[in-house]
């Protein structure tokens, strides 16, 4: 019998490092619309937090069941 215990999407989505990255990055695309988008490097600022967050969302996206036998 054996046991691959993997973070489920919930756990996953409750750890700190997780929550702080996400948090992080929605805080970098809010204040990008709060000061206006205004030159190339405010879309450069807006597609990197975007990035960010969508790596985040992916990371819990990707986590399969765990299996438990």
């Amino acid at each position: 019998m054996f046991t691959i215990h993997t973070r489920t999407r919930l756990e996953k989505m409750l750890s700190i490092e997780w929550l702080g990255q996400t948090l992080a990055s929605l805080c970098w695309i809010i204040s990008v619309f709060t000061y206006g988008i205004a030159s190339t490097g405010d879309w450069l600022q807006l597609g990197a937090a975007s990035c960010w967050m969508m790596s985040n969302i992916a990371t819990i996206v990707a986590i399969e069941p765990s299996l438990v036998e």
